[in-house]
């Protein structure tokens, strides 16, 4: 009975973490920079990625930990050009139904002290779903199961600075019981650009939406609706 237990909790424990997943590294100019991974990783290489505990969903967007995973801080950072490309690494996604929303947060200061406390978060990147139903494979999510990855440009005419990236899945499998995946790395964006975002392209985090939203609180396999609206601000492209 002992050993039946015992058995069954590893085979929970593997399949749960067989379930979910997490950017597990970038490529930023040419140049991979690994992440964390494993299902909770206690430690890893210097990164620029901020840590996490494990990849287990977030279920509630006004959990802190939507935010970045649970991660605060990270030993080094990427220089990236304004114009160029971010991809993110997964090594493995299992659900093919929900939006990818690539977020960044301009810090004050250093990156010590940058938080991502604020109405300062802005979108650059998104897809929801391109073409129904809800419950099939047109989704942003389902390209990462494809894939693994996602890349996204920095807008070009962003203000050189310290910035926070955040890439988010947000996976809709499960009928009103939306899950999280977020996670957050350190960049240093150059260039001559001098625009920054305001206005209705900025939010907070956790708090850019309800629950309730129609984008994060759906039934894909039962609801009837054709299209599909991302939770939160429109994308900035500057």
């Amino acid at each position: 009975m002992l050993f039946s237990s015992a058995f069954t909790a590893a085979a929970l424990l593997a399949a749960q973490a067989a379930a979910h997943g997490a950017v597990t590294s970038y490529v930023i100019g040419g140049t991979t920079y690994p992440g964390y991974e494993g299902f909770s990783p206690s430690s890893g290489p210097k990164t620029i990625q901020r840590q996490w505990p494990d990849y287990n969903p977030t279920t509630s967007i006004s959990d802190k930990k939507v935010m970045c995973n649970g991660g605060t801080s990270a030993d080094l950072n990427a220089s990236v050009a304004a114009g160029s490309k971010v991809r993110a690494v997964y090594k493995q996604w299992t659900h093919q139904q929900g939006p990818v929303m690539v977020w960044m947060y301009k810090c004050k200061g250093d990156f010590k002290s940058c938080d991502g406390s604020g109405v300062n978060w802005f979108k650059i990147d998104q897809e929801g779903m391109t073409a129904p139903p809800l419950s099939g494979n047109s989704w942003g999510t389902a390209k990462v199961y494809k894939n693994l990855y996602w890349e996204s440009t920095i807008p070009k005419s962003l203000a050189a600075g310290n910035y926070l990236i955040r890439h988010e899945l947000l996976a809709l499998h499960q009928a009103n019981a939306p899950q999280f995946y977020a996670e957050c790395a350190q960049l240093i964006v150059t260039g001559s650009g001098t625009s920054v975002p305001s206005g209705a392209f900025l939010a907070k985090i956790p708090g850019y939406a309800a629950q309730s939203d129609p984008g994060v609180t759906v039934d894909t396999y039962g609801s009837k609706a054709t299209t599909y609206t991302c939770p939160g601000p429109a994308v900035w492209t500057g």
